[in-house]
């Protein structure tokens, strides 16, 4: 068996998430290649081919996928994935847009966000809000899946010696044009690779309160996000959601201040390895989850423990 990993990138630099859907490709196992799609992305390439596990780096290196439209880049995916037996990615956003599409234009079924391999052709995912897990067996002659990061560790991204191959292919769909992009800038750490996440909800009351938990991460080294409830109310942008419809995080450390615990929040952050718990609600279903509750008035306790970080 032989399997394609579309790597995830800016041009610069490989994201982390990348590392973690090579390690799902071990699980399943045989040669791993990665496919690096953009444009410049020299570098992304020769950074590919240090991971460990890569046998070999294909560079598509062409204007067409600068921007990796997936107008233009599942053509590219579906040409070369025909000779593999899987098609592997990163359950981002980005991942999700391009997969389908290679799956469609391949005749095959997607499996989606897969956290497990059970064999080369059976994988676990998690439905209805992560409260069940389906096992999946796909007799696809290409198995084209999208991996939730959360449920494989990371490989190391040094020790590889991977060839890199030059891709002559080159697909333009003419159908879709990039037109610009505005990206949230912050010191802190990304929200999906942070070690420690501290997330507000509700209970913040506005988006003014959010000063306390930025004070608090700041001190921490950590990323702040909220649930859907506070995105909803207008406190915080919506690229700090965490949950079914936000972002799904697994940190070593998850602070949930004034959330109360809807299904939809716990699906995106209950694979976080320590869970605390601040809500004045000692019924709150977060209570159920959290390995660390303190029932409490967070515009206390979070000044208090900001003070003793």
């Amino acid at each position: 068996m032989t399997i394609l990993v579309i790597a995830e990138h800016d041009n610069k630099v490989v994201a982390p998430a990348t590392l973690n859907t090579v390690a799902a490709a071990a699980k399943i196992g045989g040669d791993i290649h990665v496919l690096v799609a953009g444009q410049g992305a020299g570098a992304v390439a020769e950074a590919a081919a240090k991971i460990a596990g890569v046998s070999k780096v294909l560079l598509a290196d062409n204007a067409a996928y600068a921007h990796q439209l997936p107008e233009n880049v599942a053509p590219l995916i579906a040409e070369l994935g025909a000779g593999y037996s899987h098609i592997l990615a990163a359950a981002t956003s980005n991942g999700k847009n391009i997969l389908p599409r290679v799956a469609a234009q391949l005749d095959v079924d997607q499996i989606s966000e897969i956290i497990s391999v059970e064999s080369a052709d059976t994988f676990k995912r998690p439905i209805y809000a992560g409260n069940a897990i389906a096992t999946v067996q796909s007799t696809a002659s290409v198995k084209v899946i999208t991996v939730r990061a959360t449920g494989f560790d990371p490989v190391a991204a040094e020790g590889g010696s991977a060839a890199v191959e030059a891709v002559a292919a080159a697909h333009d769909a003419g159908t879709s044009s990039f037109v610009g992009e505005e990206l949230a800038k912050s010191d802190r750490p990304e929200l999906t690779a942070a070690k420690i996440v501290v997330s507000g909800g509700r209970g913040m009351q506005n988006g003014d309160n959010f000063k306390h938990l930025y004070a608090l991460a700041d001190k921490l080294g950590a990323a702040v996000g909220a649930s859907r409830a506070a995105v909803d109310a207008g406190f915080v942008p919506n690229d700090m959601q965490v949950g079914q419809t936000g972002k799904i995080v697994a940190p070593q450390l998850y602070i949930a201040v004034g959330i109360s615990g809807a299904i939809q929040h716990l699906a995106g952050m209950k694979d976080s390895k320590v869970i605390v718990a601040i809500n004045k609600d000692e019924e709150a279903p977060i209570f159920q989850v959290a390995d660390y509750g303190l029932v409490a008035d967070l515009f206390e306790a979070v000044p208090e423990l900001e003070k003793l970080v």
